[in-house]
């Protein structure tokens, strides 16, 4: 039932896009369905990409212009490159198809492996003080099918349209981060999650979480409606909030260097990857 609810939000997606007048991502990204076989992979997880581009997400498309895509995408995710609000307009198809086609679920699934293997080496006090922080915005859950009708990241950041996309709660979750969460739970580690959306969301954002499956975390932490700070400052603040009440904070997962960064970080941190969009 999800796998055919996400799927027919991808052809939905795919339809405004082509429906939209036939931009350049829509003449030039062509597209394919997966077997059978491989809507479900070796996790038991539904792939969150639906549709596949034919393309890689290398090779010439990756050459294109003057500065690479590979590379432009490399000093993205080692915030080497900052303060930027879309992604190069020659970069749309290289994004799209990072983003929607293996590499994307690859390169996250590195990740999520490594915090498995560093969770299950733990050695817990048995406590029940140890937390796992969670960004939720491509980290918990996947925000693909909003970005996918909007060029990837190619067009200025809309508030009205994916404030209404987040009160419609039907974001995915992302499998790789959904089989990190539900191992920290069954080794005792209990996740925080901690995001960016504002107190006016939390209803919207509990129940998409609940939907996604994400369920027994101990807190969902949201930005307060009228305060004005920068990600780094709320979130590091939020951390140490946690320290104060006495909980340990073993590790720290998000898809921005906001989400990490900032003391207390947490013992150990993790990044997902994310080129569609920077926040500061």
């Amino acid at each position: 039932m999800a796998s055919a609810k996400l799927l027919a939000a991808f052809l939905a997606a795919l339809a405004a896009l082509l429906a939209a007048g036939g931009g350049a991502g829509a003449r030039e990204l062509r597209l394919e369905m997966p077997s059978a076989a491989e809507m479900i992979v070796d996790d038991g997880m539904p792939l969150i990409h639906m549709l596949r581009p034919l393309l890689g997400s290398g090779g010439r498309l990756g050459l294109r212009a003057r500065v690479p895509c590979d590379s432009w995408r490399f000093a993205v995710e080692t915030n080497s490159l900052r303060d930027w609000r879309t992604i190069p307009a020659r970069c749309e198809r290289y994004v799209g198809n990072y983003m929607m086609g293996g590499h994307y679920r690859s390169d996250s699934r590195a990740v999520i492996d490594e915090a498995i293997a560093y969770a299950e080496g733990l050695q817990l006090a048995g406590k029940g003080k140890e937390v796992w922080v969670f960004d939720i915005d491509e980290t918990t859950l996947s925000n693909l099918p909003y970005y996918a009708k909007h060029g990837f990241g190619v067009e200025p950041y809309n508030r009205t349209l994916f404030t209404a996309y987040v009160m419609d709660a039907s974001a995915p979750a992302l499998p790789e981060t959904k089989r990190l969460y539900d191992r920290l739970l069954a080794l005792g580690i209990k996740p925080v999650i901690l995001t960016g959306r504002r107190e006016d969301k939390r209803e919207a954002t509990a129940k998409n979480l609940a939907a996604a499956g994400y369920a027994g975390y101990e807190k969902l932490l949201l930005k307060p409606q009228d305060v004005r700070v920068h990600a780094v400052e709320f979130k590091s603040g939020e951390r140490k909030k946690l320290e104060d009440a006495g909980y340990v904070i073993v590790g720290n997962i998000g898809d921005q260097w906001s989400d990490l960064l900032g003391a207390p970080e947490g013992a150990r941190t993790f990044k997902l990857p994310d080129p569609m969009y920077y926040i500061g």
